[in-house]
């Protein structure tokens, strides 16, 4: 029996020190419409982020790497390029065709075949370190700023540069493992270069290695020496693999298919992309006050937060409590910095991009959740500033508008017709009001807010908070049974297509998704939006009709006005961040058998383990913490309510390990591509009917087993008693 268990045990630990193993890092390098994913090696959350500059996965040529991102899809800093031979004016800027490309999340290594070279790459948290190894002549390393900026040698193996993008400066600081000749230098549109090539000419192998400081050049000079004490690339390569594999060991999984894992572990590795600790030896740099900080606590940025606050802060609410505290630390000190609270906080400062506060969304569900270690007063106190007293506008963080105004005293964001011309100046010229779309966000993100408000005694403002998020009702028609715009009359707009309506991208009315999607964003409130469609049947009907019903027009005109709803299912769209939630809700209608077979046909269709893998932008995290929970089998629908609803796991077994040591394990016995359905439930051993649990059920550990059947079972989770909460008045924390 011991020697039994012994054998488990060994086992298990054989599987997680392989969990890094499936990762590939090219799944989705070539995107369905948008933008592909990268293969980036870095460290889970780190500084240093490097990718190859190319189009995607099929361009052949490589135009060189960045030494980090300024912020995800938002630029690079410094470029790096490794050739041989004589150097020109072009060399710079020219691209490299390659061949026998090797990424893993801790190891790049590619085949530059026009100077016979391989590239080799590993990272550290503020550092990386290149290899260069030439078949016929001396490796010559090129190193320029991306955008504005100067190099300079700092010795005969060093050099400085600087790179400044957005009102801020980046720092590096490298080394040579020898000797370097400088070749060429030159400063082009105020562009730093330099070539280097070693001194002694028979060399065939090269490296270098470098930091990246937001504070100066000595501090990037401390980054490396601290950080970087070897050149040994494979030894930097294998500490990064084992920190992969502690990370992604957090979550064990057992049977399913090898592709189901490649595609669990993938997207477990992209959801450690973001946020990043920008923290340098105590101090760190903040664009919202253009001041150094000491502080010992991290420092966090890089925070696309409408898309990441569905699925990726949750997941690390489970995986990272402490370090979803440190982050919501980070954004309590922006705002004290700036007087906003940010919406992206990004690198060089806030990127107030899309719409709603969900930062109140993100907070609130963390609270409800026990992430307790941050100054919650002054976060409430900038969540409040920002729903009460800034702007509500798209692409737009800071004082109220006219608009904002009328929102206040009506109830909801006026729209325009298509054919009027706009008439107040705060708005967008390309992302227009998104009406519709503005007044069902900031709802739910009000009503976040009053749950915060509620937690710490502010009664009034809870009420106050509660009752604006109910304003969604004033943009639902119910004689139509869709959202719809309004005019600031109060007048429904007309003619609308909740198909197709809203000109330029759908922009006057919605952000990137038609009515169908925003039908369903009171998640808050599906209690009274059920009653507002017609009830229980009517909703239900409206619900399987948002999967069949047709474009009513072709594809090619479709994606010319809404090119971020790729993954088409009827009017569903699974490329698109606002609806993650919407094949769960058959749960809260008593027909949760209906989530089981969308969430694996979704599962099947649109995330394979191949270049194609990714349906729309994969937002640094915030598609794949989707897949990572929906393969688990159970997702977070509602921010601030702490409950999971059940989909349909793929997996025989799912260990997650929880920081205080102990262990979530959810079984699902039998489960197959065939057998998709739960069949009955036990929690701790004790049957139940509901098909849903508590984050606390989570978090102390214990175990969820599931039986797997070929046939649903209608009668599981059918009882009112069993549905999930969501109501405008509900209390979180009185869920049990």
């Amino acid at each position: 029996m011991k020697l039994k268990l012994f054998l488990s045990v060994l086992a298990l630990a054989s599987t997680a020190l392989a969990q890094v193993e499936y990762v590939d890092p090219t799944i989705g390098n070539v995107g369905i419409l948008l933008v592909p994913t990268r293969p980036t090696a870095h460290l889970p959350n780190s500084m240093i982020r490097v990718h190859p500059l190319r189009d995607d996965f099929l361009d052949d040529q490589i135009n060189g790497f960045p030494l980090t991102m300024i912020s995800h899809r938002l630029g690079e800093i410094f470029t790096l390029q490794a050739t041989t031979g004589a150097i020109d004016a072009k060399s710079w800027t020219t691209p490299i065709t390659y061949d026998h490309e090797k990424p893993t999340p801790y190891h790049y290594s590619v085949w530059l075949e026009e100077p016979a070279l391989k590239l080799e790459f590993a990272p550290g948290e503020r550092t990386g370190l290149f290899r260069f190894t030439a078949r016929d002549r001396a490796p010559v390393v090129l190193l320029a700023t991306r955008k504005e900026g100067e190099m300079a040698v700092a010795g005969p193996q060093s050099v400085t540069g600087i790179e400044r993008f957005h009102g801020m400066q980046a720092y590096l600081y490298g080394e040579f493992d020898q000797p370097m000749t400088v070749t060429a230098s030159s400063v082009k549109e105020n562009t730093g270069r330099l070539a280097a090539s070693p001194v002694a000419a028979t060399a065939r192998a090269v490296q270098f290695r470098y930091a990246i400081s937001f504070i100066s050049h000595e501090q990037a000079r401390k980054n490396l020496a601290r950080e970087m004490k070897t050149w040994d690339l494979d030894a930097v390569a294998r500490t990064a693999r084992t920190r992969w594999n502690d990370t992604l060991g957090k979550i064990q999984v057992t049977g399913g298919t090898d592709a189901q894992k490649r595609t669990f572990y993938t997207a477990l590795y992209r959801s450690h992309e973001r946020m990043i600790n920008i923290s340098e030896d105590g101090r760190y740099y903040s664009a919202y006050d253009h001041q150094v900080h000491d502080d010992t606590r991290p420092f966090y940025v890089d925070n696309w937060i409408w898309d990441t606050y569905l699925a990726l802060e949750p997941l690390h609410a489970i995986l990272n409590p402490k370090m979803q505290a440190d982050k919501i630390a980070s954004y309590v000190r922006m705002y004290q910095q700036s007087g906003w609270m940010p919406s992206f906080a990004v690198l060089y400062g806030d990127h107030p991009c899309m719409t709603g506060n969900h930062a109140s969304a993100w907070i609130a569900d963390s609270w409800a959740k026990g992430i307790r270690d941050y100054d919650v007063q002054a976060a409430y106190e900038g969540l409040r500033k920002n729903a009460l007293e800034g702007t509500l506008l798209p692409w737009r963080n800071g004082p109220r508008s006219s608009l904002d105004v009328f929102h206040a005293e009506n109830g909801f964001m006026p729209a325009i017709r298509p054919d009027e011309t706009e008439t107040v100046p705060e708005v967008h010229s390309f992302e227009r009001r998104q009406s519709v779309s503005v007044t069902l966000e900031h709802a739910f993100a009000d009503w976040c807010l009053a749950q915060l408000a509620r937690a710490i005694g502010k009664k009034d403002d809870a009420d106050l908070l509660t009752q604006r998020g109910s304003w969604w009702k004033n943009v639902f028609r119910a004689d139509h049974g869709f959202m719809w715009p309004k005019d600031a009359k109060g007048d429904w707009i007309e003619p609308f297509d909740p198909k197709f309506s809203g000109g330029q991208g759908g922009r006057l009315f919605f952000t990137e998704n038609n009515a169908y999607t925003y039908n369903w964003l009171p998640r808050h409130d599906f209690e009274g939006l059920v009653a507002s469609m017609g009830g229980v049947k009517a909703a239900e009907a409206k619900l399987d009709n948002t999967f069949r019903d047709s474009l009513g027009r072709s594809k090619f005109e479709y994606f010319a006005t809404f090119p971020d709803s790729t993954g088409l299912v009827g009017q569903f769209t699974m490329a698109n961040e606002p609806s993650f939630h919407i094949p769960y809700l058959y749960n809260y209608l008593g027909s949760p058998w209906k989530t089981q077979k969308r969430i694996r046909q979704l599962l099947e269709a649109f995330y394979p383990d191949q270049i194609h893998g990714i349906p729309g932008d994969e937002d640094g995290g915030g598609m794949s913490a989707f897949v990572v929970m929906s393969m688990m089998g159970f997702y977070p629908v509602t921010s601030g309510v702490p409950v999971y609803v059940l989909g349909s796991p793929v997996f025989d077994r799912v260990d997650i390990k929880l920081p205080d040591g102990k262990t979530f394990t959810l079984t699902a016995r039998n489960t197959s591509r065939d057998h998709k359905y739960i069949d009955s439930v036990k929690l701790n051993n004790q049957a139940r009917t509901k098909i849903w649990f508590t984050h606390d059920e989570l978090t102390q550990g214990g175990r969820l087993d599931l039986e797997m059947s070929t046939k649903p079972n209608q009668v599981l989770g059918t009882r009112d008693a069993d549905l999930p909460p969501s109501r405008l008045t509900l209390d979180p924390v009185s869920i049990k």
